[in-house]
């Protein structure tokens, strides 16, 4: 049930586009979050010992309630996180899938029996749930990236606690409570909003908590990390992202530049698998650059509620501070401004900042290392294969790559080549809840979706058993 923290205690969450309280949220103290976790071993007593198949019922019904209340779920998203009303039944969708997928994975968590060295003996291996599940939930794709662990943990059986970011509870809050219209028993999934360091670190220090999954940025991830070294505790970090964009010569620039547009000022550029290095081969780059700069101008940025909106605020004041700042360093490297750079002049309120595109880029600029989460687009050359793999490669961060060729050749060395978990080739598509979804480097470890993904949220359990 919906219960307010024994303090009393509430934060205000705020409309990027208005700069205007939408609410207040409950926030936790220690004694709500102890309250919570007594309530997911509870939970995880009941959830572990119900059939699959009865799990699986469930979870498919919470599939089913998202894709019904796909319109309540997306204005959640609009004014919490800014992003476009047209572009909330994307990640909606997305999370329907998430939750069906994992209603059929329910079902199909095989074990082995194989044979033993010794003739009177067999080997059975079974797989048991991990126990209860702290999710670890970002601003940016909230509803999506709540139903990845959420989901994953019920076809596990295993109990769950959810925390959102301060900045969007409400969106969390909403999907939590199709959980409880779907039927997911008392106490197998929780949730607790507050401060997030707080509420993570009472949370890890907990010996009820047996795994952590994590969306968030790097330097985050390592504390996390640091702190469930205690425990000994399983963790999932799906950590920042900085991916090249590598565009050959034998393509299509116009459709290639519309993928481009889709896929970097999708929720402003405020995505972990935003391309933020764009390498164009030279004989395109000229061309490529016109495109992207027409085709960006023409993008209608305001209130994400209004009709035709195409690009909303930034989330925060803090990222647009931080956007604005990278830009201006971008400049003083010597970077060439093409288009934008600025705060949006026609908006007296909200975190409104122009859609950027910069030229005369070098491999050595901040821009180059630091992730923009945010709508920059700095474009580079290359002439050769070797290099622009070379140069997309030195990068501390491994989420996603993305590739555009038509020579076959060329697509499946660089898919292999490439140092980073997800590679799309010839499309802006990356997250789907058939793949396995994830990095490498310092980008984390762990994949969410795909038949792999259960696996993280299972403990693996071996019997000898001897035929007297």
């Amino acid at each position: 049930k919906w219960q307010k923290s024994s303090s009393g205690d509430t934060y205000e969450v705020i409309n990027p586009a208005t700069e205007e309280v939408i609410g207040k949220a409950s926030k936790a103290n220690k004694e709500d979050i102890q309250h919570a976790l007594q309530s997911a071993e509870r939970g995880l007593k009941i959830w572990k010992n119900t059939t699959p198949w009865e799990r699986a019922k469930i979870i498919r019904k919470i599939s089913e309630l998202i894709r019904k209340k796909t319109d309540i779920l997306s204005k959640w998203l609009t004014l919490e996180v800014g992003k476009p009303i047209s572009e909330g039944p994307g990640e909606v969708g997305g999370a329907a899938d998430i939750f069906e997928w994992n209603s059929e994975e329910t079902k199909r968590i095989f074990g082995e029996i194989n044979q033993s060295r010794f003739p009177n003996a067999r080997i059975n291996v079974i797989y048991q749930p991990v126990g209860v599940v702290a999710a670890l939930i970002p601003w940016n794709f909230p509803i999506v990236l709540a139903s990845r662990k959420i989901s994953t943990a019920l076809a596990a059986g295993c109990s769950v606690i959810v925390k959102p970011d301060i900045i969007t509870p409400g969106s969390v809050m909403e999907l939590v409570d199709i959980c409880k219209e779907a039927g997911v028993p008392p106490g197998v999934v929780n949730l607790l909003s507050g401060d997030p360091s707080f509420v993570s670190s009472e949370l890890i220090k907990s010996d009820i908590i047996k795994k952590i999954s994590i969306t968030g940025s790097t330097r985050v991830g390592k504390l996390i990390l640091k702190q469930a070294a205690d425990k000994v505790q399983r963790v999932t970090m799906e950590l920042s992202g900085h991916s090249p964009f590598i565009v050959f010569d034998d393509v299509d620039l116009n459709k290639v530049t519309d993928m481009a547009i889709s896929a970097k000022f999708r929720n402003n550029g405020q995505v972990c698998i935003s391309p933020n290095r764009f390498y164009i081969h030279e004989s395109k780059k000229s061309e490529f650059t016109k495109l992207m700069v027409e085709k960006t101008k023409k993008l209608k940025m305001g209130n994400g509620m209004e009709k035709d909106t195409l690009l909303g605020p930034l989330t925060t004041k803090q990222r647009l501070e931080g956007v604005e700042k990278l830009v201006e360093k971008t400049i003083n490297e010597g970077g060439k401004l093409l288009t934008g750079g600025k705060r949006a002049a026609n908006f007296n309120k909200g975190f409104f900042f122009e859609p950027t595109i910069f030229d005369e880029i070098k491999d050595n600029f901040t821009i180059m290392k630091e992730e923009p989460f945010g709508p920059i687009v700095p474009i580079l050359s290359f002439k050769s294969y070797d290099e622009v793999i070379k140069r997309a490669n030195n990068n501390d961060l491994g989420l996603c790559s993305y590739v555009y060729t038509t020579d076959l050749k060329k697509a499946n060395l660089a898919s292999e080549e490439l140092e980073t978990g997800c590679v799309a080739v010839n499309t802006p598509a990356v997250a789907v809840a058939e793949a396995p979804f994830g990095g490498i480097k310092q980008t984390g470890y762990g994949r969410e979706g795909g038949s792999m993904a259960i696996k993280d949220y299972l403990n693996i359990k071996y019997t000898h058993i001897a035929i007297y």
